[in-house]
């Protein structure tokens, strides 16, 4: 049966082209999912860190499924387009649990769901793909499966073998039922025109400044940009700057930027 679901999760997938690659701009809760939708954003993916942080959590699983499920239910009403959910190694002890929790996001309307590897062998990483895979297909939604690999954010083994390692876990990664493999932590141009000739699915990149642009990304071979944290942690510098100038200075030159309370305020009018 075609839902509106599986015609968001559909369109979601179908923006993964490195022709022009899929910049996501990660939100952190309903408001910042808001403001990038109206910022021109084809989709919505959440940033794990910066919802731990909006809960008064540290990153690293500190969340739970219910959390991050009762949170992405409200960015999909909130929003028109695709959401996919960064759901860390999978909130779940073992495989069975990761499945779980992929239930849970695909019952809150998710588009997809990033899960990473972090220190986790990749031998039991694939088994929690595949996990999460037979959960979306028991839904029957044709969900976006990204598997992360932390080789190069924590660089993991030897440098001198890290490119070959990673190929080797992005292949299992896909024999396990992954549609697009996420390698955060490189930068290099050279080494990212390898990761996308030798990943036979999408290849997302986290971007940042002293990086490449969107556009070079797309000519590496690069489907789906991601910024991560990023922009949360720009968020809450502004705040930090903001109080500094206040209880410092006693100004308040930093607010001169902000987004206007009736622009903010209308992009949740009719809303509730």
């Amino acid at each position: 049966m075609i839902t509106a679901q599986t015609d968001k999760a559909l369109l979601f997938r179908s923006l993964h082209d490195c022709a022009s690659p899929l910049a996501l701009a990660n939100a952190w809760d309903v408001a910042s999912a808001r403001v990038i939708e109206a910022a021109g954003a084809p989709a919505i993916a959440t940033t794990s860190a910066g919802i731990a942080w909006s809960l008064g959590h540290p990153d690293g699983e500190a969340s739970s499924a219910g959390h991050v499920a009762e949170l992405v239910a409200r960015i999909v009403a909130a929003v028109e387009t695709p959401v996919t959910a960064d759901i860390e190694g999978g909130y779940g002890q073992d495989a069975a649990g990761v499945g779980e929790t992929v239930t849970r996001v695909l019952e809150a309307g998710a588009a997809g769901v990033n899960i990473e590897d972090g220190t986790r062998p990749p031998a039991e990483f694939r088994t929690r793909l595949a996990a999460a895979r037979r959960a979306a297909e028991r839904a029957g939604v044709p969900l976006f499966l990204n598997a992360r690999t932390d080789t190069y954010l924590f660089g993991l083994g030897d440098p001198a073998t890290r490119l070959k390692d990673t190929l080797e876990r992005a292949r299992g990664y896909v024999e396990a039922g992954a549609d697009g493999v996420f390698v955060p932590g490189v930068t290099d141009p050279a080494t990212i025109a390898e990761l996308a000739a030798g990943i036979s699915v999408p290849l997302n990149i986290m971007a940042g400044p002293g990086g490449p642009d969107v556009a070079e990304l797309g000519r590496l071979g690069v489907a789906r940009v991601s910024l991560g944290s990023a922009v949360a942690q720009a968020a809450y510098a502004a705040t930090r700057l903001t109080a500094q100038q206040l209880y410092g200075t006693g100004d308040y030159h930093s607010l001169t930027d902000a987004i206007t309370f009736s622009e903010l305020n209308g992009l949740f009018l009719g809303r509730h």
